[in-house]
């Protein structure tokens, strides 16, 4: 772990070199590192998802969150922002990969960085990872209770929120997925059948599901919060990077 880090907003080229907000933080010690993409759930660009930006730079990374939203609503509430985003259907699938590429592209481009790319995501973001690490080439993939990947959603979910299990062919890294046992979206049945997905295309991945534990088990001002999960979570997250994102 490191001492001193430096946070703040920057702006990065995004999908279709649009200039797009992002929160960077990054070790003020030297040496080689990786860099982390986190995909922020579908609340949005928020104070807690920041938290977790500069927790992995405290961790020795170099981690960049872009605002998913922040074409539709430039500077507003988050909550407004994931409102009006949500009102027009969501991000789009192709909008966030490039959104992606383009903070890996930044992170790649940062003094000391080794080129190595994680990407991680909370709910939507879950799925979005897991989009991401089948359409770009990444070296880690970590997916936290992403919905949708396997099943259909429900009636009043974002028009682009739809199943993308097709793409598991191409996922190009190891995958980490954590997941809560009481979860609805998804639920264990879906998770199955990403696992079993996998494992016949032989992608190597790990999965685990916690006890007593639903969606957003991570978020540490939500009713939902689960510290015993939580603090498992976190030790996997970093055991996982650490293995393969090391130079």
């Amino acid at each position: 772990m490191t001492n001193a880090i430096v946070a703040g907003t920057v702006t990065i080229s995004g999908h279709g070199g649009d200039q797009i907000e992002a929160y960077l933080a990054r070790p003020l010690d030297g040496g080689s590192r990786g860099g982390v993409v986190v995909i922020h759930h579908m609340p949005g660009y928020d104070a807690s998802t920041k938290e977790i930006v500069r927790r992995f730079a405290v961790e020795g990374y170099n981690a960049l969150c872009p605002n998913l939203y922040a074409r539709e609503a430039p500077g507003a509430d988050p909550d407004d922002a994931a409102a009006a985003v949500r009102a027009l259907g969501g991000v789009p699938d192709e909008r966030l990969v490039g959104d992606v590429s383009g903070a890996s592209v930044h992170l790649k481009g940062l003094d000391g960085a080794n080129g190595k790319i994680g990407v991680i995501g909370y709910c939507s973001g879950g799925r979005h990872t897991f989009l991401a690490a089948c359409s770009l080439p990444v070296d880690a993939a970590v997916d936290c209770y992403g919905a949708f990947v396997v099943e259909d959603p429900p009636e009043g979910m974002p028009k682009h929120m739809q199943p993308i299990l097709h793409l598991a062919p191409n996922l190009s890294a190891p995958l980490l997925g954590l997941f809560g046992k009481d979860d609805r979206f998804p639920d264990q049945d879906s998770v199955a059948a990403l696992d079993a997905e996998l494992s016949k295309l032989d992608k190597p991945h790990e999965f685990h599901s916690y006890e007593g534990t639903g969606h957003s088990f991570f978020s540490v001002d939500r009713p939902a919060y689960r510290p015993e999960a939580a603090v498992d979570g976190w030790s996997k997250i970093l055991d996982f990077f650490g293995t393969n994102l090391s130079a």
